[in-house]
């Protein structure tokens, strides 16, 4: 039987789902880190920029600045306030742990091979993006008091950069997920 051929069986449980789901989404939101700051430094926004605005959420966005303006007026790309960006790259893999375990719930006990999930997972991107861009960020931005970088993330980003982002989320998240899924079946 071919590997994309072996699906997860019925009795997969949801809380299975959301474990696997949950470290998926973890490595899933490093792949999607990795497209942002890729894209970021090749729009002359500094490579570490995305971790410095996710960082905003909690830290003053002055490190997000430092880190735009060093590559725009320098032409240094990787300028990096090490403590704001880890603090970036924890708030991402977290919310990536979250999104992921809601695909494990949602898929755990679905009969369906690797390229349907990733299909799933693409559509599941899509609306990670939605909710992210128009309900999450603003939400926890007037919660928290954040303010524009994170209410208009998605703008500052630039809307394609960002639902591109989430696309790989989902995708990579689905494909992680399905192949847990196979091991365990």
């Amino acid at each position: 039987m071919s590997t994309t051929a072996v699906r997860a069986t019925p009795r997969t449980s949801l809380a299975t789902g959301a474990v696997h789901g949950a470290g998926a989404g973890v490595v899933a939101s490093v792949a999607m880190g990795m497209y942002a700051m890729v894209a970021s430094y090749l729009k002359d926004d500094g490579f570490f920029t995305p971790l410095h605005h996710i960082a905003s959420l909690f830290a003053a966005p002055s490190s997000m600045v430092e880190s735009m303006t060093a590559h725009q007026m320098e032409g240094d790309g990787f300028v990096v306030t090490a403590g704001v960006a880890l603090l970036g790259a924890v708030i991402h893999m977290m919310t990536g742990a979250m999104y992921g375990a809601l695909l494990g719930l949602a898929v755990a006990r679905l009969n369906l091979g690797t390229g349907a999930l990733a299909g799933i997972g693409l559509v599941y991107g899509a609306l990670v993006f939605v909710m992210s861009a128009f309900v999450g960020l603003p939400l926890a931005a007037a919660i928290l008091d954040a303010g524009d970088p994170i209410a208009d993330m998605a703008s500052l980003a630039g809307w394609w950069t960002f639902l591109a982002e989430h696309l790989v989320f989902g995708v990579v998240a689905a494909v992680l997920i399905s192949g847990a899924l196979r091991k365990r079946a």
